[in-house]
């Protein structure tokens, strides 16, 4: 259908091809898509293409604004396309003699393979289906391409189920006593043909349309509609693509690979898109149309044997596709057709590739002296880095299982262990029992840190991106699934039920935290040898995979302007950390460290003491702990900065839980009501109760905690500032950041500050000796980023906790946002999951103001971030454009932090172009 209302009739909609000449060229992805522009730019450059016309992406949104019309210019100026290509190739469209087919496909600026529709074969009706019998003299191929036509028709034009189509055929095939279509005769798809036609009547009430230019506008118009299509939608949202893009619309003359033994089709790339290799890789099939190499109807064949088969069409193509990439730069991903011995090419675009393949395909090419460093780093997607560095299932074991469920891939990877469900179990199977184990959890919380460290994976039923599990095994580099609804725990039997079975503790499963899935048997996994390599249990001179990623970083490293730091607790952490790139730590979480060996008990023992002084003496127990937890970061940093955050989390998170409390007390009460027990129970559940808040996560913590009890604090300022005397003294270079988390006003900031100031000042003169030391907060309240050059007057170095801050500004809260976000997303109220991507339009604001704030009250004011946005590519590129100095996140992100800050750096440069 067109519409005279949407459009002026001299702007341009449609744009040829063909003849060695092109309207557009290979530039012009956003109006032509990728398809469009790749079949213009090889019909510039002599490559045999099959002449034809691009329906233009501004056509697409025309169509949607005007409820799925296009405009009469642009169906008009179809029209006249259609003319030169009759004129090219000496034939009508719609003649019943020799029909000019065509096919029609779309094409969006990024390449979403097989998430739209195609249509071939088009033109084709009954009475030029015998005028194309008669002229080829092969009826087989004739009535097969008519057959095909109204399949295709029927299913992406008229929304006909294909498998109504598919069964007839299977009973042609039961009834010829035959397996495979090539072996069906002409008179068996004359009379599919009939058949199908005889469905389209049936599920339509229409008769099948005649009119070859009927099928050509209704086809154009279907092919415009499934770019919302379900499958669409879905593949942009996870491949980040704008729904506003559009896709164009592609006719192009037909060429058969299904006339014959001379004859073929076939889809390959200029170099293995798994592995990065630089081989010719691709599949072919004699006698067959495109569909057929995808469809698993007959088995393709390796592209190397099409040398043997059509050596001279194979010359031409390997002479073709190696023009392409180096034109292109990149590698290709193509499909041709040989007709009769012909080639044609249909498509050429860049490859979509593996992690691994991506970073060895560029480095390669800088070698080739194809592309410099600065495209190479570009080139790779930062995120894919993850897939060099995360353990992965034996991909041919993979193949062997179904998934169970699926969640969030919270933390990337592949693991497989014996089912526990708490972090208690999880220690004593691993150290008791040698026996490697998988924490399954509702939800973790900080008491059950000793269990996620030495379990192979995490998997919880509840949470979500930024959830404590996440978060820790991300920072952790465990693989972990979180927020798997399916699952349903059961903690009184030990047992989990999934799709009607039963898990028990001590079964096998894998999870993969790449995908979010959830398998019921053991997989086995493979080590990354990137990881093998950092470890130490590879030489690095037998890696070639090590060699290439180092490479690329270092270029990368050439290139950045941000600092990259990293969130680590441990000294292991940070060693690892510093191994993958680390220049310091952005973030130390001291809170972490109080959960380890009997540390606990002391802990609780400061929260359950009544007054001052009882306080004090169990600090006093952990300040000798925490200080040779410092010294140990401190060592592995080598003089690194080292940002650590004094306790932040509400006291009552070192407690048992309140509900756990009273259920204990009660079956106690029951089963032994003269227990000693009781009492002592009862005295932590009233502490428990004197500490319950109602919001918790907005009452007593951070600066307030240490605020409103003064000597929590001074033990932590002591225990790092006498660590790094120690380091100092033994000539290790130690450079601590204090930091006062969830500051909102000056006044907060300034107590803060002039306490720890003292207590540095003291050591240090009594040392006689220097620390450089800076003394900085947390910026994650809205408050603090609106009065930041307040707050800049007495804080040395911002360092924003944009998973608070998120909170805060949007008022969601990250634990239970995971109920409507995913429905946010998909109703399009959120672009993005905000805990995932920093929102740049409110939370970014907020960021924004308070650097400028802060710079113009302490002009050399230190920036970063250290919440999980510090790790997203797209989250450093605004840090990168707003004057950050650094920014911070988990061990294993570290690389992919590196590469996305020095893309931010090259793009934001104008004279910078990728090809």
């Amino acid at each position: 259908m067109a519409t005279k209302a949407a459009a002026k009739k001299s702007e341009k909609f449609v744009y040829f091809f063909g003849g060695g000449k092109a309207d557009g060229h290979g530039k012009m992805k956003d109006l032509l898509g990728g398809k469009g522009a790749g079949l213009a730019e090889m019909t510039n450059a002599g490559v045999p293409v099959p002449p034809g016309f691009t329906i233009t992406t501004d056509v697409c949104a025309l169509f949607y604004k005007n409820k799925n019309q296009v405009p009469t210019a642009a169906d008009e100026q179809m029209v006249e396309a259609m003319k030169k290509i009759e004129k090219l190739q000496g034939k009508k469209f719609g003649d019943r003699n020799d029909p000019l087919l065509v096919s029609v496909r779309s094409g969006a600026k990024f390449s979403m393979p097989g998430m739209m529709d195609t249509v071939l074969n088009l033109g084709l009706n009954d009475e030029s289906v015998k005028g194309l019998a008669a002229k080829t003299g092969n009826e087989w191929f004739a009535y097969d391409a008519y057959r095909r036509f109204i399949q295709m028709f029927g299913k992406v034009v008229l929304n006909i189920d294909s498998e109504l189509f598919e069964h007839e055929i299977s009973q042609q095939k039961k009834k010829r006593k035959v397996k495979t279509d090539v072996d069906l005769v002409a008179d068996d798809w004359k009379q599919l043909a009939e058949t199908f036609k005889g469905i389209v009547k049936k599920q339509t009430g229409k008769a099948f349309p005649q009119d070859p230019w009927t099928q050509l506008r209704m086809s154009r118009d279907a092919v415009f509609g499934s770019w919302n299509n379900p499958r669409a939608i879905t593949y942009r949202k996870l491949n980040d693509i704008s729904a506003d893009l559009g896709t164009a619309v592609n006719v192009q003359t037909m060429v058969f690979g299904n006339m014959g033994n001379t004859s073929a089709t076939g889809v390959g790339f200029t170099r293995n898109p798994a592995t990065g290799e630089k081989a010719f890789y691709g599949e072919y099939m004699i006698n067959a149309q495109g569909e057929d190499v995808v469809a698993g109807i007959r088995t393709p064949k390796p592209i190397a044997e099409m040398e043997k088969d059509l050596p001279q069409a194979y010359k031409e193509l390997r002479k073709i596709t190696s023009m392409l990439e180096k034109h292109y730069k990149d590698v290709q991903d193509f499909e041709f057709t040989v007709q009769e011995g012909k080639l044609y090419m249909l498509q050429t675009r860049d490859g979509k590739r593996t992690g691994p393949a991506a970073v060895k395909i560029a480095v390669d090419m800088v070698r080739e002296k194809l592309i410099t460093d600065r495209q190479a780093v570009v080139r790779v997607d930062p995120a894919s880095l993850d897939q060099l560095l995360h353990p992965i299932f034996d991909p041919k074991e993979r193949l062997k299982v179904s998934s169970a469920a699926k969640g969030l891939p919270a933390s990337p990877g592949a693991a497989t262990g014996k089912v526990v469900f708490t972090a208690d179990d999880a220690v004593e199977w691993v150290n008791k029992k040698k026996t490697k184990v998988i924490l399954v959890r509702q939800e973790t919380s900080p008491d059950d840190i000793h269990g996620m460290h030495v379990a192979e994976g995490i998997m919880t039923s509840t949470g979500g991106m930024t959830s404590h599990a996440a978060v820790v095994g991300r920072q952790m580099g465990t693989p972990c699934i979180a927020g798997v609804g399916d699952v349903k725990i059961n903690y009184k039997n030990k047992t989990f039920t999934v799709g009607g079975k039963t898990v028990k503790e001590g079964d096998m499963i894998s999870i993969d935290g790449s995908t979010g899935e959830l398998f019921l048997s053991a997989i086995p996994t493979m080590a990354s040898e990137i990881i093998q390599v950092v470890s130490g249990k590879l030489n690095p001179a037998k890696s070639q995979k090590y060699k290439d990623f180092k490479d690329l970083l270092a270029w990368a490293d050439k290139y950045r302007k941000l600092g990259i730091r990293t969130n680590a607790d441990t000294p292991n952490d940070a060693s690892m950390a510093v191994v993958m790139g680390a220049e310091g730590i952005g973030l130390c979480r001291t809170e972490h460290m109080f959960f380890e060996g009997g540390r606990l008990k002391i802990m609780q023992q400061m929260i359950m003491a009544t007054d001052e002084k009882s306080r004090r003496a169990a600090l006093a127990k952990l300040l000798p702990m925490q200080k040779k937890d410092f010294i140990g970061i401190f060592k592995a940093m080598q003089g690194r900065p080292v940002t650590i955050r004094l306790l932040d989390p509400p006291l009552h998170e070192f407690l048992p839980k309140r509900e756990d409390l009273m259920v204990q007390i009660a079956q106690l009460e029951i089963t032994t009501p003269n227990s000693p027990k009781i009492k002592q129970m009862g005295k932590v559940l009233a502490r428990v109760n004197d500490l319950h808040e109602f919001n918790p996560m907005l009452g007593l913590r951070g600066c307030r905690l240490g605020l409103t009890f003064p000597e929590v604090s001074e033990m932590q300022i002591k225990a790092i500032i006498e660590a790094a005397i120690e380091c100092v003294k033994k000539k290790i270079p130690a450079k601590p950041e204090i930091m006062i988390p969830l500051t909102g006003i000056r006044a907060e900031m300034a107590r803060a500050r002039e306490q720890a100031e003292q207590i540095c000042q003291d050591a240090v003169k009594k040392a006689k000796v220097k620390v450089p030391y800076l003394i900085g907060t947390m910026i994650e309240v809205p408050r603090a980023a609106a009065t930041a050059d307040e707050i800049a007057e007495v804080a040395e170095f911002f360092s924003f906790g944009t998973n608070d801050l998120t909170q805060m500004t949007f008022g969601y809260s990250r634990d239970d946002a995971g109920r409507f976000i995913t429905h946010y997303l998909d109703t399009n109220i959120l672009e993005k999951d905000p805990f995932q991507t920093l929102d740049q339009g409110g939370v970014g604001r907020l960021i924004q103001t308070a650097v400028k704030l802060g710079r113009e009250t302490r002009p050399g004011l230190k920036i970063g971030i250290c919440g999980e946005h510090g790790g997203d590519p797209a989250s450093i590129d605004f840090c990168h454009n707003n004057g950050f100095d650094y920014v911070s996140c988990s061990p294993f992100r570290v690389p992919i932090a590196r590469l996305a800050a020095a893309r931010a750096a090259l793009l934001k440069d104008a004279g910078f172009i990728d090809k």
